[in-house]
């Protein structure tokens, strides 16, 4: 497990962003070697993928070999809806880059039978050789897609009602009306995630503190379901100074260290700078 401390919500989006693309480039994905990315929606991602998009359109990075596997939808939302996953990802993502839709998977809160959606997601995802890089956001309750507290940490794809703390909180997304706001998602689970190659969890924000301390100071506990990456062999948990309000002194100071000693040995992002 890493943790990576930077200054400000921008610098750890621009951190974030050039790993994936680091990743990317490394892979060298062509036509019959396709890069699989797992990825959420929210606020926090807004700024990766903003940085996405201008590596993109610098001729920096291409996505054209490149397959993606969202985290989450709501039930009952119509696609189109402005609060729906689909519009998120095409709004802010999707419509920027090269990525042909047929790779863009996205689960249908809107399907006949969800029980079969959500098996033909997993099994799209083992299909597709299984996800390299997973980007995850949490909630201030540590839960990572929508698997909320007490959920199994070994859980796959499925149906999931909400809990009145996530309705609440997203009410502000549907004019404060609680009667407009889904009760029920898809998600991934958390052993879907844990399935990825490496994962990779960014946490922003003095509200997701406490979060971010549960997550890698105390143990695995499924009532904190982001604390189940301390078990994957490639985590990289990406946050900012506010973040780590929470945390001891100590525990900062460790991976501040480490990152110290990992920028003076080998940097390991790929250089943005124009010529490389």
């Amino acid at each position: 497990m890493r943790l990576v401390i930077l200054d400000n919500y921008d610098l750890a989006s621009e951190w974030a962003a050039k790993y994936i693309c680091n990743r990317i480039i490394q892979f060298k994905p062509g036509q019959d070697k396709y890069f699989t990315l797992g990825l959420p929606t929210g606020s926090t991602p807004l700024g990766c993928y903003k940085k996405l998009i201008e590596y993109h359109k610098n001729g920096h990075l291409s996505f054209k070999y490149v397959k993606t596997f969202n985290m989450d939808e709501y039930v009952g939302l119509p696609r189109n809806h402005p609060e729906s996953y689909h519009s998120y990802m095409w709004n802010n993502f999707f419509k920027h880059i090269d990525i042909d839709p047929n790779n863009a998977h996205i689960l249908d809160g809107n399907a006949a039978d969800l029980q079969a959606e959500c098996d033909a997601f997993e099994k799209k995802i083992k299909e597709a050789g299984g996800i390299d890089l997973f980007v995850g956001g949490i909630g201030p309750d540590g839960h990572i897609a929508f698997n909320e507290p007490g959920s199994s940490l070994v859980s796959r794809t499925r149906l999931k009602t909400l809990a009145m703390d996530t309705i609440l909180a997203n009410a502000k997304y549907f004019d404060g009306d609680l009667s407009k706001v889904p009760t029920m998602a898809l998600t991934v689970g958390v052993g879907t995630v844990m399935d990825a190659r490496e994962v990779m969890i960014l946490i922003t924000g003095a509200h997701k503190a406490f979060a971010l301390y549960k997550a890698i100071e105390e143990g695995v506990n499924h009532m904190w379901t982001v604390s189940a990456f301390q078990q994957h062999p490639r985590t990289i948990f990406v946050c900012d100074e506010d973040a780590t309000l929470e945390l001891r002194v100590k525990t900062v100071k460790y991976f501040k260290g480490l990152m110290h000693v990992h920028n003076k040995l080998v940097d390991p992002l790929y250089s943005m700078k124009e010529g490389n």
